[in-house]
This record gives structure tokens, C-alpha cells and sequence, in this order.
């Protein structure tokens, strides 16, 4: 089937970023994405925390924040999707304009601030939905409430039982104070309730971490999570520095940067929490993803899954089959009889 989306693109963009995003959600609710070429290949199933992964190329959370269009994120190729970041209550975010493209870098920078619908409505959507596929929860913090552990402890006792996957966002910079989190007295204590809170239910909890970390910030979030037992790392969320050479005349707007600028900061924090974590927790790699090539470097460093979202602002929803096909090929071409055998052959 012929993919429409470099017709439609050039309009869109005419759109404010915002609404563009919207407009994309409503086609994807509506049946009006079509799949183009749809690729699978037993090479890119992997097996994790006893979930089967059809390939490891998911959604990013930021993409459909609200769970309106799961199911059609699973129909167009991709191994598993996330929702959120989602909140005990709604929020309606900052101020807009609030999500800019830039162009000339292949790049996005937002300042959202967590707007979602609240745990209520989003997980009645989610079962609601016919759940064809893996399913992460993005768990974040109300804006303006003083215990964010308890917000956390909300989410993931409401979502437990409804999630595949379970990632608490710490690193967004759009919410004043969230990174402090990351800190290791912050950590630790947070990474424990919620641990409590998951109360036996057998869903695997993630930290999503920022690329904005000294390695001695890394050292101690790498041994924190080891020491409390999590079960992964989400690395990373979007940078609030802006690397030389940013061209788009929107690189001054505030905000987390992504896309393409970040893939090589993004990389290199989790190239260094794989060394940390002696390769004995998975990793999940985000950031800049936007090729097959993108995507086999993430595992090589040391990525499990990875995640993408703003390189579909730019190429279309369909992006993830060229990205599966010919990640497929370079496993092949490396002689990986599966993906999983590719996981951090960078340190080797």
C-alpha cells in the first residue's frame, strides 16, 4: 500500500506542531493510517521480564499520552507501545505554544508539562482497548503537589494491574522539581515505595533517567536501582541543552530537546549505565532514533528496546517497518542469529 504520509506532510506542517499532533492522533483513532508494508521477521522477537516481544522498536511516551490510539500503534508494526505520561489527576500543562518543530535539525522541542487526561480516564480507555500488544504506562506526578512519591504510589497501584509495563517518568524538565528525583537520596526512597506499592503483581517497573547526568550522578542511579531491585532503565528523556550546530531558528524556545541532536548524548548515557550495570539489567534506549542504522547502535550500546517518536514528525507513522526491515538486515549482515545476541556487542 502506498504511503501517504510524504503527500500529506508538507500540510501538516503548515499546522501548528500541537495540532498537527492531534490531527495525527485522530487519523490513526479513525482507521486512516494505512499500513504500508508491514514487516516481521522472527530475527527481532525478544523475550523479556516473560513478556515476547515481537521486535524491540516501541513508541516513546509523549506520543498518545491519553491511550486513545493503542491498538492502531500495535497494527502498524511497532513491538510495543507506551502511554502517558500519565497523572492521578488531570492537567491541562503549560501555557501554549508549548511544541516546536525544528526542521532544519530534524528536531523537537517541547515544554508540555505532563497535560493528560488523569489515571481515570486513561486506563478506562485502556481496557477498553482490545490489546493486541505490549502496553508500558508512563506514571508521572501532579504539578502541584508537594509528595510526589505518594502521586507515583497512586499510579502504580491503580495501573498495576493493566499494565504490561510500568515506567516512572523522573526526568521530564517540564515540570519544576521532577528531576531532583533522580538524585540518590530522592531515589531510593522512591524506587522502595513503589516497589511496596506493586504489592507481588507481576509487572516490571522502569526509571526513565534524563542525558543531562554526571557520571557520578549515573554511578549512583545505576547502584540505586540495582540495590532496590527495579527492573530496567529508560535511557533517556529529552535534554534541556542544546548541542552546537542547532540551525532551526527554534532552538532558543525552553523546553526538552529531541530528535536527531540527541541521539549521540543519549547514546553515550546508555552505553555508560550498561558498563554500570555490568549488562545485568535491561535498558531501554530512546533518543534520536530515526534509521535501522539508529536503532542496531542503541543495542549494540547496550538497549534491550528501543523507543521513538519525534523522527515520525518527520517521516510518518510508517517509518517503524523501514526501521524494522533493516534493522533485521544488519543483524543478518553481523551474523546475530537474533537481536538479543546483539545486546551490548559494543563491550564485548
Amino acid at each position: 500500500m502506498l504511503d501517504l504520509y510524504p503527500f500529506a506532510a508538507p500540510f501538516i506542517r503548515l499546522l501548528d506542531p500541537e495540532a498537527g499532533h492531534r490531527l495525527a492522533i485522530g487519523a490513526l483513532k479513525r482507521g486512516l493510517v494505512p499500513v504500508c508494508n508491514r514487516f516481521e521477521d522472527s530475527i527481532l522477537g525478544i523475550s523479556l521480564w516473560g513478556r515476547e516481544f515481537p521486535n524491540p522498536v516501541g513508541t516513546a511516551a509523549g506520543f498518545d499520552k491519553n491511550a486513545e490510539v493503542v491498538d492502531a500503534i500495535h497494527r502498524l508494526g511497532f513491538g510495543f507501545a507506551e502511554i502517558g505520561t500519565v497523572t492521578p489527576r488531570p492537567q491541562s500543562g503549560n501555557p501554549k505554544p508549548r511544541l516546536f518543530r525544528l526542521l532544519a535539525d530534524q528536531a523537537v522541542i517541547n515544554r508540555m508539562g505532563f497535560n493528560n487526561d488523569g489515571l481515570d480516564v486513561v486506563l478506562a480507555r485502556l481496557k477498553a482497548a482490545s490489546r493486541n500488544g505490549i502496553v508500558a504506562i508512563n506514571i508521572g506526578k501532579n504539578k502541584d503537589v508537594d509528595d510526589a512519591v505518594a502521586d507515583y504510589v497512586t499510579g502504580v497501584t491503580a495501573a498495576a494491574d493493566l499494565a504490561d509495563l510500568l515506567i516512572l517518568n523522573v526526568s521530564s524538565p517540564n515540570t519544576p522539581g521532577l528531576r531532583a528525583l533522580q538524585k540518590k537520596s530522592e531515589l531510593g526512597s522512591l524506587l522502595q515505595s513503589v516497589m511496596t506499592a506493586r504489592n507481588g503483581r507481576n509487572v516490571p517497573m522502569l526509571v526513565k533517567v534524563a542525558p543531562d547526568l554526571s557520571d557520578d550522578e549515573l554511578k549512583d542511579i545505576a547502584g540505586t536501582c540495582l540495590e532496590v531491585g527495579i527492573d530496567g532503565i529508560v535511557a533517556t528523556n529529552t535534554t534541556i541543552s542544546r548541542p552546537e550546530g542547532l540551525r532551526d531558528a527554534n532552538a532558543v524556545q525552553d523546553g526538552g530537546l529531541a530528535g536527531r541532536p540527541l541521539f549521540e548524548l543519549s547514546t553515550r548515557i546508555l552505553h555508560r549505565l550498561y558498563e554500570l550495570t555490568d549488562g545485568k539489567m535491561p535498558l531501554v534506549g530512546v533518543g534520536g532514533i530515526a534509521s535501522g542504522a539508529d536503532a542496531y547502535a542503541k543495542i549494540r550500546a547496550g538497549a534491550s528496546l528501543v523507543q521513538l517518536y519525534s523522527a515520525m514528525v518527520f517521516a510518518g507513522p510508517n517509518l517503524v517497518n523501514r526501521i524494522n526491515r533493516d534493522l533485521a538486515a544488519l543483524l543478518r549482515r553481523d551474523g546475530f542469529a537474533n537481536v538479543k545476541d546483539a545486546i551490548g556487542a559494543d563491550h564485548a
